[in-house]
């Protein structure tokens, strides 16, 4: 796949992608945040263009946005010259690369990722998608950026719990693949972990198994440790209303806790790594409120997940701390376990 990933000032990535290119012409795509914090870092860098504004947030990742989206990319009159550029995080890079993957058959995009979250995951990989009645990334296309242009000065912009939720899935990379970094963040609180260097480690933990399985064939079902039942936890959620909706890494750590429990469960990791796993996300996340009635629509939840195979729920579990197994069959009745064991 060979995926362009620059982490440097966006100073100088950015027009340094930008001068061995010609571009009919280019116009960036972000939200009402990312363009009131986020774009006037990187405007001075940009030669004429135009800003396509959408509202912030998973819930206004639908198609409803796309169309509009793909109206202001008509009234521009953009070719399969054009560029877009996502500013934002994994709601503007999912959404915005999914229209240009698809106006005209596909016109070059490249993402600027804003949020911690998507620095380290959303932005790599070439996975682009909108949720679908309330199904989350339920319509999609693989397709690779031209580049992706990391720059962590973008996280001075952030809430501390915009960082929060990107850390989930730096957490989840070290459990399914480098035991000795896990074993290094568990020993630090929140707030002394260094994060261009974990975003660094992140991107290359993706990177290595992306060009493995470039589409979610086999290998790259590890990065969904934490997200079978995290992203029904986090689509019950949002079902609920904008008040009691949860970030996406905090969905995620919700779903690692349980899903841990479901590998020790298989004898895959022993007592001592799930009791490290929990106590570390308890310590980092809290611990969510499930109501009893919210079990059955979670689980409900799981039988969209794109790893199933008919009417088998697949989950991708941990064979230890820093390995993960993919394509492992869990019935209603182990996930109604877990949950109970994540509520305790």
């Amino acid at each position: 796949m060979n995926q362009s990933v620059v982490i440097a000032p966006i100073g100088e990535s950015l027009p340094d992608f930008l001068s061995s290119k010609q571009y009919s012409k280019i116009v960036v795509i972000a939200d009402n945040n990312t363009k009131r914090y986020c774009y006037p870092i990187l405007k001075a860098f940009l030669p004429k263009h135009n800003v396509v504004t959408v509202p912030p947030g998973e819930a206004h990742k639908t198609l409803a946005t796309c169309e509009k989206i793909w109206e202001a990319m008509t009234k521009e009159e953009l070719d399969r010259h054009a560029l877009v550029i996502n500013v934002g995080g994994g709601v503007i890079g999912d959404m915005g690369g999914f229209c240009a993957a698809v106006y005209k058959r596909g016109i070059d995009f490249i993402q600027v990722p804003t949020t911690l979250l998507s620095q380290v995951d959303a932005s790599v990989g070439g996975k682009l998608g909108i949720d679908f009645q309330g199904f989350k990334n339920h319509l999609g296309v693989f397709n690779i950026p031209k580049s992706v242009l990391i720059d962590p000065v973008f996280l001075k912009t952030l809430p501390e719990r915009e960082i929060r939720s990107g850390f989930a899935e730096i957490i989840k990379h070290c459990l399914i693949a480098d035991g000795a970094k896990w074993e290094e963040i568990r020993a630090k609180d929140f707030e002394e972990q260094n994060w261009p260097d974990l975003i660094a480690h992140s991107v290359k933990i993706k990177q290595q198994v992306v060009d493995q399985d470039p589409t979610e064939k086999g290998l790259r079902k590890i990065l969904n440790f934490g997200h079978t039942l995290g992203h029904a936890v986090e689509t019950c959620f949002l079902n609920k209303g904008p008040k009691e909706r949860l970030f996406h890494g905090e969905a995620i750590a919700v779903g690692m806790i349980m899903e841990a429990y479901l590998s020790f469960e298989r004898k895959m990791i022993d007592q001592q790594t799930l009791t490290n796993i929990e106590e570390f996300l308890f310590a980092t996340y809290g611990k969510v409120k499930i109501k009893p009635e919210d079990i059955e629509e979670i689980i409900a939840l799981t039988r969209q997940d794109k790893k199933n195979k008919g009417k088998e729920i697949r989950f991708s579990l941990l064979k230890g701390a820093g390995q993960c197994a993919f394509d492992i069959v869990v019935t209603a009745t182990e996930m109604r376990r877990s949950i109970a064991y994540y509520l305790g």
